[in-house]
């Protein structure tokens, strides 16, 4: 049975990864799940209180990195609320209506119609918007990619 929590644990983790391609699974959830699983399944007695505090600092740093780079990469390009939400919109539907390119046009495509209806843009800038939106897209994603990795590296180190 041991074999079978362990390798729960792994899918949730790996379930957490692909949440940043399919930004609609809730992916800290998943590395959540996985730290609960083995508490439940073991002990959470290798749990300190620091363990405790650094992994949910990281949960919130995970957090605003999706919000803050999003906004920020809007903001420097000049682009309005409407251009965050229409790229949220479009991060969110775009790997369902296109699969795997989804990732990067919805994001792209919700920005740009966003701050074209909306804002009503000029198309240079629009586009130069969702530009902006799909890089910051791309950087923050790396950068979550290495804190969940520091994360389920730190939980491995602490139980095992």
């Amino acid at each position: 049975m041991e074999t079978v929590y362990w390798v729960l644990i792994a899918v949730v983790f790996v379930i957490s990864f692909l949440a940043l391609i399919y930004p609609i699974l809730p992916g800290v959830l998943f590395l959540a799940a996985g730290f609960l699983i083995y508490g439940f399944a073991f002990s959470f007695e290798k749990f300190s209180p620091l363990f405790i505090i650094i992994q949910v600092l990281l949960f919130i740093s995970l957090f605003v990195i999706d919000y803050a780079g999003n906004a920020y990469a809007v903001k420097k390009k000049g682009g309005s609320k409407a251009a965050m939400w229409g790229s949220t919109i479009g991060l969110i539907a775009g790997p369902f209506v296109i699969p795997v390119a989804g990732i990067l046009i919805g994001p792209f495509l919700g920005a740009v119609l966003a701050e074209l209806i909306f804002h009503k843009t000029g198309f240079k800038s629009a586009v130069s918007i969702g530009i902006g939106t799909v890089l910051a897209f791309v950087g923050t994603t790396i950068i979550k990619v290495f804190t969940q990795a520091l994360m389920i590296g730190y939980f491995y180190y602490q139980v095992l």
